[in-house]
């Protein structure tokens, strides 16, 4: 009897040809694999690697304060908070518009698109990120006089992360919206504190200065370094789960989508960094390393609403495709439980380990303690409604949600810049806490008035029905 064809090419061969049978296989699984089932494994993964990557996250950035001193560390993490923001706005939404379309290219079967939104958005975001990167490096040699020295070529260097801080960005979006998870999660939050760790190592063994420079010289090298591991794995991905064809590019279509997203993504880049931002106004650069400390130490909970979202993005756009809105309910309640429990399960253990965490970046990072019980108010109402942000935006309401970003951003802005004059590091954890508890409140009002879907974890109780139902898997597969 003949051997049905290889799906391997005649022409590979050895361990390439050994790789590509062995991904062709793990697929295929996949396909077979209960939707649920899957989104609860992809769930795990992207909770399992946000865990890692945050304990070297934590682990790099107590090594970084231990070596540089809080004086130090508080400049560098002013000028890698302007990378942050300023990646995360230089790709104008593609991030997320990756994880909008590309779902439903593939369920549509409209391969061409698909395949043009993968080279067409990746190309374009390094050219914006580029272009960014430019006029920030121009605005810096006008204002240099004006600008505290200690400042000045630690914001230079940041400035050549941005084109690769945002192609990585968006090939975290193409991971989520592919459900190829660790292609997007492990090289940015896993490998990129490696590499900086490695970096700062390598130059604490040849004697440079442990400061601010060095530290951005060595997020450089790991910025640069991830960035190029993932255009590897996200090209091996491609070339298993989707043929080679002909591309199509509708960049209209795309940024109009983007537009709305990129207002959502860039202000909760804000919302995220503005307390830093304002404390660096208004107090030292010492203060700012503690905040900070204190602030990513308690943002831990946070992780499990992002895995959670990553997870299920991809779900929701394609049950929504589908018509599906039992299921759709079924699956909200899923995430909600998902998001929640965890959340304040970590949010209990940080808050008992706060003291012994913060020690470890030195003795006066304590200070920052009593931030943290006031902080994690805000995350566990964002908590409570689980990844309702993910759910607006995959289902057409990324209007809305960006309407409610704004207002936020510009009530976080206020706040931030009227409190922390006054209360100092109160202030700035304060107005962050107000401020995700007001864009929680308005995404559960939307989510219930417009698309009918309950996302309080509230909804999870008081019936039997309701306990039993995320048990059974609201749809049977592709």
């Amino acid at each position: 009897m003949n051997s049905p064809p290889s799906s391997v090419a005649p022409e590979t061969s050895g361990f390439s040809a050994q790789y590509r049978a062995w991904m062709i296989d793990a697929v295929e699984a996949l396909r077979g694999e209960d939707d649920r089932a899957r989104t609860q494994r992809d769930v795990l993964l992207a909770f399992s690697v946000r865990v890692a990557g945050a304990a070297i996250l934590y682990l790099s950035q107590v090594v970084l304060a231990r070596w540089m001193g809080s004086f130090e560390y508080g400049i560098y993490v002013f000028v890698w908070t302007w990378v942050l923001v300023l990646g995360g706005l230089s790709h104008g939404g593609l991030a997320m518009a990756m994880i909008r379309l590309l779902p439903e290219y593939k369920e549509k079967g409209e391969l061409d698109l698909l395949r043009g939104l993968l080279c067409g958005g990746r190309i374009a975001a390094v050219v914006m990120a580029t272009t960014v990167a430019g006029f920030g490096a121009l605005a810096l040699w006008l204002l240099g006089p004006r600008i505290a020295n200690p400042y000045v070529w630690p914001a230079y260097l940041a400035l050549v992360c941005l084109p690769m801080y945002t192609l990585t960005d968006v090939q975290d979006g193409i991971g989520r919206g592919q459900r190829w998870m660790a292609v997007a999660l492990v090289p940015p939050y896993v490998l990129r504190p490696l590499l900086v760790l490695a970096a700062m190592f390598a130059a604490h063994e040849f004697g440079l200065p442990m400061d601010a420079r060095t530290a951005a010289a060595a997020a450089v090298v790991a910025t640069w370094g991830a960035a190029v591991v993932q255009i590897v794995l996200v090209r091996r991905a491609r070339v298993v789960e989707i043929p080679n064809g002909a591309e199509a590019y509708d960049f209209p279509t795309w940024f109009r989508i983007a537009r709305p997203l990129l207002v959502i993504g860039g202000c909760d880049i804000v919302l995220q960094n503005v307390d830093v931002i304002a404390v660096s106004r208004y107090m030292s650069p010492t203060d700012v390393g503690i905040y900070y400390a204190a602030a990513k130490t308690m943002s831990l909970v946070m992780f499990v609403h992002y895995a959670v979202g990553s997870a299920v993005a991809n779900r929701f756009s394609t049950l929504h495709a589908r018509g599906d809105q039992a299921g759709l309910q079924a699956f909200v309640r899923d995430a909600v439980n998902w998001t929640f429990w965890p959340s304040l399960a970590a949010a209990i253990v940080i808050l008992a380990l706060g003291k012994p965490l913060l020690w470890l970046f030195g003795p006066q990072f304590l200070a920052g303690y009593p931030v943290m019980f006031v902080l994690v108010l805000g995350f566990l109402a964002r908590a409570a409604m689980g990844p309702s942000d993910f759910l607006l935006n995959m289902l057409g309401e990324q209007k809305a949600c960006a309407q409610i970003l704004a207002a936020t951003v510009v009530l976080d802005i206020v706040l931030n810049f009227t409190l922390v004059p006054i209360f100092g590091l109160m202030g700035a954890a304060s107005a962050t806490a107000i401020s995700l508890t007001f864009a929680s409140v308005l995404n559960y009002i939307i989510a219930r008035r417009r698309l009918n879907l309950d996302v309080g974890i509230w909804s999870n109780f008081g019936t039997a029905a309701n306990a039993a139902e995320p048990a059974t898997p609201p749809v049977t597969g592709d």
